[in-house]
């Protein structure tokens, strides 16, 4: 069975490569977008498992991003990842799930494999 695909989407490449390392690491397969038109086109491409978006980003609005991506695929479960504590509720409405930057490898992963469980479920 292929590996879940995680599509990270970030304005900075070298966190996106740390990310591509480190998810590999624990087993995802991961694509990765800095660019929200990228990011789109990916999605329409590419059978993801969940997708993994960045709060601050240089040009990128994540609410806009996140309100996008569930707009045209509303099954598809986001995680947002954050260095602020204080992210607006209203985000948080349109994401599946948050984790802080700096957590634990272990923490994102347990993150990622739980909100994929919950769209397995619901699709079910």
């Amino acid at each position: 069975m292929p590996s879940p695909i995680v599509l990270c989407i970030d304005d900075q490449p070298h966190l996106l490569e740390l990310r591509r390392t480190n998810l590999e690491s624990v087993g995802y397969s991961v694509k990765t977008a800095s660019e929200v038109t990228t990011a789109i086109k990916m999605l329409d491409e590419t059978p993801v498992a969940v997708v993994l978006l960045e709060y601050k980003s240089e040009g990128m609005d994540a609410e806009a991003v996140a309100f996008r991506v569930k707009q045209r695929f509303p099954e598809l479960p986001i995680v947002l990842l954050s260095a602020y504590s204080d992210v607006p509720e209203r985000i948080l409405w349109l994401v599946d799930d948050y984790v802080m930057k700096g957590e634990p490898l272990e923490r994102l992963a347990q993150v990622i494999d739980g909100v994929m469980r919950s769209a397995q479920k619901l699709a079910s």
